[in-house]
């Protein structure tokens, strides 16, 4: 079968589709380069259908890499015969592809509106043609009997900078019914605490209250509670979950009505797909596992109503008699099909699909922690943070990448491409007491555009470093209606977004994370430029005469090292900024209105 896209040469193959089937592709709209198509399958009798591809190529020309939500460092271009393709379903991925040019321009962009079902994707280089073929296949993993599938492709040619046509993407998704983010809580988009990387199981309740009351004078407004607070076992392993009762702080509400005082909100973390064989609850749900054979514990099966129920009553249970804030709910993406899993909508199950399964789990938990807390808040970190998810969490989280620094500036912006309003927060900031002050500060500047979550143990640190995370967080608090609701740009994906900026309300942020020059395009009020590197300054280069300002510039611990007028005059320009240090620079004689 093929189907045709008016206005291009691009013709895109169906294959795979069975005898007894109808399948068909439909171009619904078109328009400066953007291209809707239905994709429908309709069967008389129900069936397992085969893996159906839809096909289609371009040529080769201005692309410099591709881009996936979740690829991190590996943005280049993939030959035909390499790598697997990239799978995308309910917790894992979104399904979207970017071509992008050696200008930062959209060659392609490609996506699909269902981000629930399991799909795959790619788009690879034949060397044979100098051409990229692209594909999306749909029921590559056979879960369910179906009559009938509908789905819509998405195809954007337009020659603007990828990020816009990736954050359209996003929009996109936002205007189907069944994919409506759940509200975001101003609370997501304050600074937080984490205990992980620096308490991990270790947890001790006078340690924790101390962090609390310091964190909180240091800008910070919430703690994450994580692994440990349910068990007195320390291995770092799963044995015990599934039962989540509070062990090491058996008066949980207690504990956390001493976080209150100290002026923070609590969240404690679960893992939710996992049930330890020395649980109770292992023994009474015996049979209602995905699979037993998983490397850390038995994965719970949401197609039973009854798992889903005590998933359920754990979260809303604790919310209600702890008088908890949010929930870090973690290994979302270990709900899926499994070499052992049983198939089909039987034995007591009401769902035969596992993602459909998990979309109703976690439909029914935000609904009822919302219905019962409004401005309760959940986090999910990658790969679980596509389009999907934003329905049920309203803050998303950089997957761990503990003390790399560059790792997690990469993250935030290929999470925040996509997320839209949605809270994008880096991973918990941690480091060694004897890093230099400057080297440590790199932690933070590299997450200037995502929320900071900070896992240092704070009593212990030496003071330079507290006078760090002081000034950047409080500079971070006073700025971070720019940083988080303006117009995000990050550049050059294969080279690891070495210059980033927002803009919003004629006022510009940028952070510059290696040696290169930065282009200053408009006389904003205020400009503030980031020397995020171990380097003594920066050289900008001013497209236009942009007139006088007033510039200051502080080291990273907020020292202030000068405050001097400057005419950033067309042409090229150094300006002596320490590592990890700030400029901030406001146009004289604007007026604030």
């Amino acid at each position: 079968m093929m189907g045709s896209l008016n206005k291009t040469k691009l013709d895109i193959s169906i294959h795979g589709a069975e005898s007894n089937v109808d399948v068909s592709l439909k171009e619904m709209a078109s328009k400066d380069g953007i291209f809707i198509c239905d994709f429908e399958l309709n069967s008389n009798t129900p069936l397992y259908p085969n893996p159906i591809t839809l096909k289609w190529k371009i040529p080769s020309i201005n692309v410099k890499g591709v881009w996936k939500p979740t690829t991190d460092f590996s943005k280049r271009i993939q030959a035909d015969w390499e790598l697997d393709h990239m799978e995308s379903r309910i917790s894992i991925d979104a399904p979207v592809i970017a071509l992008f040019g050696h200008d930062d321009s959209n060659v392609l962009t490609f996506s699909c509106s269902n981000p629930i079902n399991t799909l795959e994707m790619n788009a690879r280089l034949c060397e044979e043609d100098n051409h990229f073929y692209c594909h999306i296949t749909f029921f590559s993993e056979q879960e369910q009997e179906l009559r009938q599938f509908k789905a819509q492709l998405r195809i954007d040619f337009r020659t603007l900078h990828f990020s816009h046509c990736l954050k359209e993407v996003s929009k996109w998704w936002e205007t189907f019914d069944e994919l409506q983010p759940t509200p975001v809580p101003e609370i997501t988009k304050k600074p937080i605490y984490s205990t992980w990387y620096q308490f991990h199981q270790n947890l001790e309740e006078a340690a924790l209250i101390a962090e609390c009351r310091l964190a909180k004078t240091m800008g910070y407004e919430a703690i994450i509670i994580d692994d440990g607070w349910q068990t007195n076992d320390s291995n770092r392993g799963y044995d015990y979950t599934g039962d989540w009762q509070p062990d090491r702080f058996p008066d949980m509400e207690g504990l956390i009505d001493k976080v209150h005082k100290t002026g923070m909100k609590a969240a404690i973390w679960y893992s939710v797909p996992f049930c330890g064989k020395k649980s109770t609850a292992y023994q009474k749900f015996k049979g209602k596992f995905l699979t037993e054979e998983h490397r850390w514990a038995p994965v719970f099966d949401p197609r039973y109503p009854e798992v889903r129920k005590h998933l359920i009553d754990l979260y809303t249970n604790a919310l209600k008699d702890w008088n908890l804030d949010g929930f870090k709910l973690d290994f979302i993406d270990d709900f899926h099909l499994y070499e052992s899993t049983p198939l089909g909508k039987e034995n007591g199950r009401d769902f035969a699909s596992i993602n459909e399964a998990v979309d109703r789990l976690l439909t029914d938990v935000i609904s009822q922690l919302r219905a019962i807390k409004p401005e309760v808040f959940i986090e999910f970190r990658q790969k679980y943070t596509g389009p999907a998810m934003r329905k049920y969490g309203n803050m998303f989280r950089a997957f761990d990448c503990p003390g790399d620094a560059v790792m997690n500036r990469i993250r935030i912006a290929d999470i925040r491409m996509l997320s839209g309003d949605t809270a994008v927060h880096a991973d918990m900031i941690t480091w060694h007491n004897d890093e230099t002050v400057e080297v440590a500060a790199l932690q933070l500047i590299n997450t200037l555009f995502g929320v900071p979550q900070l896992s240092i143990r704070l009593q212990d640190a030496p003071s330079s470093h507290i006078e760090m995370v002081k000034f950047y967080t409080s500079y971070w608090n006073a700025h971070s209606d720019t940083l988080l609701n303006g117009s995000f740009v990050p550049s050059k994906p294969l080279a690891n977004y070495p210059t980033q900026r927002v803009s919003k309300d004629r006022s510009t942020i940028i952070g510059v994370y290696q040696d290169m020059v930065v282009s200053l395009e408009n006389a904003d009020h205020f400009i503030h430029i980031h020397n995020a590197q171990i380097a003594h300054g920066i050289v900008i280069r001013n497209n236009k005469d942009l007139g006088i300002y007033q510039c200051k510039i502080f080291d990273c611990m907020g020292n202030l090292i000068s405050d001097a007028n400057l005419d950033l005059k067309k042409g090229l320009m150094e300006i002596p900024i320490p590592p990890c240090g700030i400029l901030t620079a406001e146009k004289i004689g604007h007026v604030l209105l």
